[in-house]
């Protein structure tokens, strides 16, 4: 795991140091999630918390606002599967108020046992206007190898809707770096043209994502460990998987006019400590 991001070239080490300066890291809401952050993670990284179908909604409310007491930037996850109704969307929105949290991310989710008034993400992002919400930075969801259960256009005409509701992408995980390059270049072909943050596995164990991909039950942020195996295992080194080749492959591309990519995001699966230790690394070898 300790490889170095090679980078000769000076703009794009700047464009690469301001990304990892710029990260943020997903984490699901498990029990000993708070201290695992607490003990890893900086207070100048910024946090999603995922809305963990098995824990529910509330968990995500819950460990965003414990977060955000001992001083972090945090946005919790709202999924439209999950979120009852309004009045359910109206207490999340109320107590993120109260602690301090300016930013979301709005997500579809996964289908539940029980049915939600709100049926996409869309249907939630006007109702958190609708709610005057307070929000400063409102996350949507990007798919860039496209969706199982969508087509190309559907999908894209959904984002096209919900742009003018939101603040930025991020994206699901993808392994081929060419694939993002064109879904953003195609983005901004479309006329959307909210900045977009790269979904990458953060320095993993090979036995965690084993696990993920025996069922913890964290919904979307698991299923690209159901494609492109090939690709994916092609990805590890000794120990762990690294997320270098697919940074160093867009960093030349940041802040081009031909895509809106920003910066990356970081699927930690919780693996804080050796993910936190890889950002500091890059960081070093890029300063």
């Amino acid at each position: 795991m300790k490889r170095s991001l090679a980078v000769r070239d000076a703009t794009t080490r700047k464009s690469l140091r301001q990304a990892f300066q710029g990260l943020g890291y997903e984490v699901i809401p498990f029990k000993k999630t708070e201290q695992s952050v607490l003990s890893c993670v900086p207070k100048d990284v910024r946090l999603t918390v995922t809305a963990s179908p098995a824990k529910g909604q509330d968990a995500t409310i819950d460990l965003s606002v414990a977060l955000a007491g001992h001083g972090y930037t945090v946005a919790p996850h709202l999924s439209a599967r999950q979120v009852r109704d309004r009045a359910h969307l109206a207490d999340a929105v109320a107590r993120c108020r109260e602690a301090g949290i300016t930013d979301v991310f709005v997500v579809g989710g996964d289908p539940t046992e029980d049915p939600t008034e709100f049926r996409h993400a869309h249907d939630l992002l006007v109702a958190l206007h609708e709610l005057g919400h307070g929000f400063t930075d409102i996350g949507i969801g990007g798919h860039p190898e496209g969706h199982p259960t969508a087509s190309t256009e559907i999908l894209f005409q959904a984002l096209k809707d919900k742009a003018p509701l939101a603040t930025h992408i991020k994206t699901q995980i993808v392994f081929d770096p060419a694939v993002i390059l064109t879904w953003a270049r195609e983005l901004r072909n479309r006329g959307i043209d909210l900045p977009v943050q790269v979904g990458v596995p953060g320095a993993v164990h090979r036995q965690k994502l084993l696990r993920v991909s025996g069922g913890l039950g964290i919904g979307e942020s698991a299923k690209f460990l159901t494609k492109q195996q090939s690709m994916f295992w092609r990805f590890f080194i000794p120990g762990g998987y690294s997320p270098d080749k697919i940074i160093k492959g867009l960093a030349p591309h940041i802040g081009k006019p031909d895509n809106s990519i920003d910066g990356f995001h970081v699927f930690t699966f919780n693996d804080l400590g050796p993910t936190e230790a890889w950002r500091q690394r890059m960081l070093k070898d890029l300063a």
